[in-house]
């Protein structure tokens, strides 16, 4: 055993002593997630109401524990309950009223209340995937399903980045530690071998997961003996794309892990200094890594001869600019520079010339939350767990027209439709599903036959979509496919930092055609302008984010080219989404001249007497669609 492996292990003893001593075995564990997505639907009101069930029952058998958040998004605040020698029970959309149940028939009485439990409201119990058996044997990865093994939404999944989230206390080091944190990190010191990790990481065929999908281990292999010193690392945690929020879970709910990510890839490429380069929006993240970074200073794990070794390495934060575009490394380089955040033309690239003109590493916060499991398992262990050419898995945050939203974690191959119908439930809406949106804003439509698509860089890329950092949208029957690629093209030319002629003019001009076909004044020649101009982006634009934000227009072009013809040609809306293109008109046969119309109408356009047939001035209708809302007896058709 080496110097940094010996002095771990007395580290780790005093954690596991600190873990008893906090939550003896033989106490009952009440875990409130403490996330911000958990904090926004009331999870710190729902701490403090059973923090006063517990003072008032003068218990002292009882532990009251924040954790992060479990990734089952919509029906937070999440509580789980643990009474000694029973499992572990888990409810959802916990408020005041439930916890004085809960904490009376199942903290008191034993009984759990079952209208809360979450396992009601997940799909049926499918078989473990053939990625998590392979790990289940694990110890880095078992105690998650361990805990949360019997709820559906859970077992299907695969759960390596987010491994511990909703499992420990995200600011308590020694839970880390008991779960295997840092334990990579004392194994690699006392190798001292930066090629070696190199190599493993090289074999576990991890790619970027912040959406370029470049080799993780080929990209640390640029910087060589050679390379000119000081070296720099960074976490790229500026994540940027509406609907996206995996690097914000993983930074609120298992900083630890992130941050010995940081270590380990510093370690590889020789670097002394790394920085977080995490979006201001994102308060709690900050306030979270800003302490999890002192306590690991405090514990010999960061700063001067880490763990007694001869390495010295120090983090810092950099707080983003609020710009889309800093998500794209170089742009990130010159915001931490101080400077305005614009991509450059590369090369040179930022491992020959990065931050401050030095060699420089960026990896996103997913691709270091998966370094400790790589070094702790194995290259080729890791490498099993997905597709041929990527590794591991991939997380996603799934939004949109779907039963369960939130985060999910699955091997790289598996299919959209696995990922959308048997973990998430399928349609929300109990409408058809019409498409799925991959890669955020950049990203494109994915017409529903196309569901059992793998999920890999490859074949998103072969249809005109990309993986991106791991935004997923499910859209449905009522949703206009012209109107969607028209919301993210407004996205992109407000966030086009303007550097390049492509992107800067490309995304007004299709932004204004777009414009005009959801107006209904749009022709066939729009079309035609629309495809020519994102071809030309993709091809001509300076940096990725310029390249890739026309692919929501030219995918649903591709595969929803009936709707744009509907637009233009027949000045209709399939969908009845676009208001320009819709009208209302009352059903003489069976309007009852209730009146409810005419006295819910913002504009006053609806005339006609009590008991007879109403009608709506067209001239006058704004298209609110209220007078449709209202109508109990079907008299309004939307045309």
């Amino acid at each position: 055993m080496g110097k940094a492996e010996s002095n771990f292990e007395v580290l780790r003893k005093k954690a596991l002593e600190k873990v008893i001593e906090i939550h003896p075995e033989d106490k009952i564990v009440i875990q409130v997630g403490s996330a911000t997505c958990e904090i926004a639907s009331g999870s710190l009101n729902v701490y403090d109401e059973f923090q006063k069930h517990i003072k008032t029952s003068s218990r002292n058998d009882i532990i009251l524990k924040r954790v992060g958040c479990t990734g089952r998004c919509s029906l937070e605040p999440i509580v789980s309950v643990f009474i000694p020698s029973q499992k572990l029970v888990v409810y959802k959309q916990v408020d005041a009223a439930a916890v004085h149940e809960i904490f009376m028939s199942h903290v008191i009485g034993g009984k759990p209340v079952e209208k809360y439990l979450l396992l009601k409201e997940c799909s049926l119990l499918k078989s473990p995937t053939k990625a998590q058996k392979t790990l289940e044997s694990k110890p880095i990865t078992h105690e998650f399903f361990e805990v949360y093994g019997d709820v559906p939404f859970y077992c299907q999944q695969t759960r390596i980045a987010l491994r511990n989230s909703g499992l420990i206390d995200p600011l308590s080091i020694y839970e880390y530690i008991k779960f295997g944190g840092f334990k990579s990190v004392a194994k690699i010191l006392d190798q001292n071998d930066p090629k070696s990790v190199i190599e493993e990481v090289q074999k576990s065929k991890l790619r970027g997961r912040g959406g370029a999908g470049f080799l993780t281990g080929k990209k640390w292999s640029f910087i060589t003996e050679k390379s000119k010193k000081p070296i720099y690392m960074i976490c790229n945690a500026d994540e940027g794309d509406p609907g996206a929020f995996m690097d914000r879970s993983m930074l609120e709910s298992d900083p630890f892990s992130v941050i010995e990510g940081m270590i380990i890839a510093g370690f590889a490429i020789g670097a002394e200094k790394g920085f977080f380069y995490i979006r201001a929006e994102y308060p709690l993240a900050v306030e979270r890594i800003e302490k999890a970074i002192q306590i690991a200073k405090e514990h010999n794990l960061l700063g001067k001869n880490i763990l007694g070794t001869d390495l010295s390495y120090d983090l810092e934060i950099r707080l983003g600019a609020g710009a889309f575009v800093c998500g794209e490394e170089t742009a990130l380089i010159h915001s931490i520079e101080g400077k305005r955040g614009q991509p450059r033309i590369r090369p040179p690239f930022p491992a020959e010339h990065g931050l401050f003109g030095q060699p420089t590493i960026i990896n996103n916060v997913e691709t270091l939350a998966n370094l400790p499991v790589i070094l702790s398992i194995g290259g080729d262990e890791f490498s099993k767990i997905g597709s041929e050419k990527s590794g591991g898995t991939k997380v996603f945050a799934v939004s949109g027209k779907v039963k369960h939203t939130g985060l999910v974690e699955v091997p790289m191959g598996t299919s959209l439709k696995e990922v959308v119908e048997d973990i998430c439930g399928g349609s929300g809406s109990n409408k058809k599903i019409k498409a799925v949106l991959t890669g955020g804003p950049a990203g494109g439509c994915i017409p529903a036959n196309l569901m059992t698509t793998p999920i890999d860089y490859e074949t998103l890329l072969s249809l005109g979509s990309i993986m991106g950092s791991g935004g997923l949208t499910v859209l449905d029957e009522d949703d206009c496919m012209v109107a969607m690629a028209r919301f993210f093209m407004a996205f992109s030319q407000d966030e086009s930092c303007g550097k390049c002629t492509p992107c800067r003019e490309g995304t007004v001009r299709m932004l204004e055609i777009l414009d005009r076909i959801i107006e209904g004044k749009g022709v066939e020649e729009d079309l035609v302008k629309l495809e020519r101009l994102g071809k030309l982006m993709q091809k001509a634009s300076l940096c990725g984010l310029g390249r890739a934000c026309p692919n929501p227009v030219l995918s649903t072009l591709k595969y929803f080219k009936d709707e744009y013809i509907a637009h233009v040609r027949d000045k209709k809306c399939p969908s009845k989404a676009c208001t320009s293109l819709i009208h209302y008109e009352i059903n003489k046969e069976k309007c009852v001249g209730c009146t409810m119309c005419a006295r819910n109408c913002p504009v006053q356009c609806i005339s006609g007497e009590v008991r007879k047939t109403h009608f709506i001035d067209q001239s006058r209708c704004i298209k609110c669609g209220k007078c449709f809302e209202v109508c109990r007896f079907g008299a309004v058709n939307r045309l």
